[in-house]
């Protein structure tokens, strides 16, 4: 059985694929796995903030095109990439159990947060991020920073930020210690959802290919996804305003879910949780969004 997977050409897309390809031969030893690399748009614009050229979707469009074009027969994404909607014929065929889904501040003195120094210029184009970090340190400069994650690294290295904020796993995936930098609590940074998480998409008439893929699906992770996407669906999804959330599995299947919700400009945040039982996943993270949305907290009108 041959299988083509269409992947971004950035280092940290390629060893996901990987992943995956290995994880598929171990399954059956006698798939012949073919990388199809594909330079998206995301990749092409990267000067520009993600949110003013049309969001994380840009990273997966072309791919989702290869499939559709049977030039390949899956995409690896990272599951926070995904858009709320996926083209008609295509389904996330797996989700990989997640892994770390924190967020992690690097900088050359491994400082925390708290002993940047005042008005320290710090480095991410995530406007979750940035309302986060507003609402922990009102003082700090945000500037852009995009691009993949060594040459984030080697930006701050030279001298262009004082800090930067990656995702802590695309740093461990790649080699780095996670003594890198300081990982962000769950209390002051929400991550994106579905971070941490490997995500295969296919055609939804696939039907052997789907059927190999079920091996790989973590169902915990996809009920706890299903949570987070449904609170990002509520409100467009993609990345133009600054949402983040995050679920758990506890003890009897209770499904626990946090999220955020800010302005633009981060002066409007509001957080809350819940928790149900985790077969209600999606109901669960359209309540909370509902809450959220209906918080007194919230002055900005856009988010009413």
């Amino acid at each position: 059985m041959k299988i083509r997977i269409a992947t971004r050409k950035s280092p940290l897309a390629l060893w996901q694929t990987r992943h995956v390809q290995t994880l598929l031969q171990k399954i059956d030893a006698r798939i012949d796995v073919e990388l199809v690399k594909i330079v998206t748009e995301g990749d092409r614009f990267l000067k520009q903030p993600l949110a003013t050229i049309g969001g994380k979707g840009l990273f997966v469009t072309a791919l989702e095109g290869a499939i559709q074009n049977n030039e390949a027969d899956l995409a690896v994404h990272s599951m926070k990439d995904l858009p709320a909607y996926l083209p008609d014929g295509l389904t996330i065929a797996c989700m990989l159990e997640r892994d770390d889904p924190r967020d992690l501040l690097i900088n050359p003195d491994r400082l925390p947060l708290h002993e940047l120094p005042k008005q320290a210029v710090i480095g991410t184009s995530s406007l979750r991020r940035q309302a986060q970090l507003k609402a922990l340190r009102p003082d700090l400069q945000i500037k852009m920073l995009r691009g993949n994650v060594g040459t984030r690294l080697n930006k701050l290295y030279a001298g262009n930020y004082d800090a930067i904020i990656l995702a802590a796993i695309g740093v461990q995936r790649l080699g780095h210690p996670i003594s890198l930098g300081h990982c962000f609590s769950m209390d002051d940074m929400l991550p994106a959802a579905g971070q941490g998480v490997i995500a295969v998409e296919c055609r939804s008439d696939d039907s052997a290919l789907l059927k190999l893929l079920r091996h790989l699906d973590h169902k915990p992770t996809r009920q706890c996804v299903l949570a987070e996407r449904a609170v990002n669906n509520y409100f467009g999804g993609g990345c133009h305003l600054p949402i983040a959330a995050y679920a758990c599995l506890e003890v009897g299947q209770i499904l626990h879910l946090r999220a955020m919700v800010a302005s633009d400009d981060g002066q409007s945040i509001v957080r809350n949780q819940a928790s149900g039982h985790s077969s209600k996943a999606g109901s669960i993270g359209l309540s909370l969004a509902e809450q959220l949305v209906a918080s007194d907290d919230i002055a900005d009108p856009a988010l009413k």
